[in-house]
């Protein structure tokens, strides 16, 4: 049995008892138990910790973004120093097997790295004689107070790789909800960076409901919000935040399809598949659930990728064996499972059934085991909704044309992904797939953190993606600045030389 914590909420450098009277459970997945209870943090304290972050900014802002990094590198050594602990927590409580749950904290110090060449990529440009006498130079500076809203499935890379490093280290503040189910990693690196000597109240972090978070969408001390999420929140999220004025990246639900055409090798090819679909146990927007399969070879691709994901070893989160651990709790457990129903009811074919995998010793956590669906049809939702589960389609085509132009009729366009070794089709499908990060040859196509989380269509809200220079643009303003200084006539001189724009 785990011990059950009273979790508190994190402002000014120092976490403080809510006075809330309403608490959520947070449970170890693998084995079904409460380990947390999660206050619904007051208005009051979502407020405050705006003012918190509001009192840091000026000083933080007005530190040399030099000096800012230092910390972020000190803070960096110190994720590196206590990976284990880290691993494990996510493991613990967000269920993601060992190795995952390691990669969840890797991409937290990725972003980090990625906010360290802030110095470079903060420059601005400038132009001597932009006209006779006029020089102009731009800057970027920071804006103020963010807020960073989180979910549940990355509770390491999404705050603390993706929200907090390059808004920090542009010189802002930031205020996170951390999510309900997965608080304490969040917590815990917080810890880091106030170890790393980050001032009070750089980062706070609150957890509450969508009622208590509207105050992040609307206060007039948050300049911007950063969302990952749903599509019908993010979109709530967007149209709130920036009917307030605010600058909003609303990163959101996702159905990445796989194109595998006939010349692509069989069993490589299943490999990517069944770890890109059933990685995280899909909980995942990079997740690839739906595989859209050339006739010729499709029979034989799906046997290959059944016998695969049947050798899957499902079992509890932080033991090291496990390939594929439970889904984030019993709630999530039974939503997916009536998705599967759903297939089943739409007249899908289901070729490999997990709703009644039990791991020995674990027979309370929230497991599902891989579940694969063939012939699924136009039309089907189990093919064109997310689930955020193990459960992957096959989609069957006769064409390269027609299985671009079944990819392109979902309404989400986070990633798409190639299996080809004819290069003219590569080629085809890199132009003309609505997705906004493509993979040839590669299942998840996550790009390195120095470009853009680049989703498209109903995977995304807002103008600037998470990431790359995206990221410093969304974190700071532009200022031009132009300058002209007086030479010996025109000290003397009576008529007024104004600057106008023109050249």
């Amino acid at each position: 049995m785990q011990e059950v914590k009273k979790l508190q909420y994190y402002v000014n450098g120092e976490f403080k008892t809510s006075k809330t009277e309403v608490y959520s459970d947070a449970f170890d997945p693998s084995t079904g138990e409460i380990i947390a209870k999660v206050p619904r943090c007051t208005p009051d304290e979502v407020t405050e910790a705006i003012a918190a972050a509001k009192a840091a900014f000026p000083g933080w802002s007005s530190t040399p973004v030099i000096k800012r990094v230092q910390i972020l590198h000190k803070f960096r050594e110190l994720l590196i120093e206590n990976m284990n602990e880290l691993t494990h927590l996510v493991a613990l409580e967000n269920g993601k097997a060992w190795g995952e749950a390691e990669g969840d904290v890797l991409k937290a110090k990725e972003g980090t790295e990625q906010a360290l060449a802030a110095p470079s990529l903060m420059m601005g440009e400038s132009l001597l004689d932009a006209s006779k006498g006029y020089d102009t130079v731009s800057y970027r500076e920071p804006l103020g107070v963010f807020a960073g809203i989180i979910p549940f499935n990355f509770p390491a890379m999404i705050p603390m790789g993706w929200m907090t490093p390059i808004c920090i280290a542009c010189g802002n503040t930031i205020v996170l909800k951390a999510a309900t189910f997965t608080p304490q990693t969040c917590f815990r690196i917080v810890e880091l960076y106030k170890e790393a000597g980050l001032p009070d109240g750089v980062i706070n972090i609150v957890t509450c409901s969508r009622h208590e978070a509207e105050i992040l969408l609307t206060h007039p001390d948050v300049k911007g919000i950063t969302f990952v999420g749903s599509t019908e929140v993010g979109k709530h999220i967007y149209s709130t935040a920036a009917a307030s004025g605010k600058r909003v990246q609303a990163l959101c639900e996702a159905k990445n399809h796989a194109l595998v055409l006939a010349d692509a090798p069989i069993d490589r090819t299943a490999a990517g598949i069944v770890n890109a679909a059933f990685g995280c146990a899909g909980e995942r927007c990079m997740a690839l659930p739906v595989i859209v399969a050339q006739d010729s070879i499709a029979d034989e691709l799906a046997q290959a990728i059944i016998k695969q994901a049947k050798a899957l070893i499902v079992g509890a989160a932080y033991n090291k064996k496990t390939q594929l651990g439970p889904v984030i709790n019993e709630a999530h457990k039974k939503s997916v499972l009536d998705w599967i129903q759903q297939g089943i009811d739409e007249g899908a074919k289901l070729v490999l059934d997990g709703r009644n995998i039990t791991v020995k010793g674990y027979e309370h956590g929230f497991y599902v085991g891989p579940t694969i669906f063939d012939q699924v049809k136009p039309g089907m939702t189990i093919g064109d909704r997310e689930v955020f589960g193990p459960v992957l389609c096959i989609k069957r085509v006769k064409t390269f044309e027609e299985g671009l132009s079944v990819m392109n009729a979902n309404p989400f366009a986070n990633g798409s992904v190639i299996f080809t070794q004819n290069g003219h089709y590569a080629r085809e499908f890199v132009r003309h797939t609505d997705g906004g990060m493509v993979g040839v040859n590669v299942g998840i196509p996550v790009p390195v953190g120095v470009f853009a989380f680049n989703g498209h269509k109903q995977s995304f809200f807002g103008d600037l993606h998470c990431l790359g220079k995206d990221g410093y643009r969304f974190y700071t303003e532009g200022k031009v600045v132009t300058t002209h200084w007086f030479d010996e006539a025109e000290k003397k001189s009576k008529t007024v030389s104004t600057w106008d724009g023109t050249i």
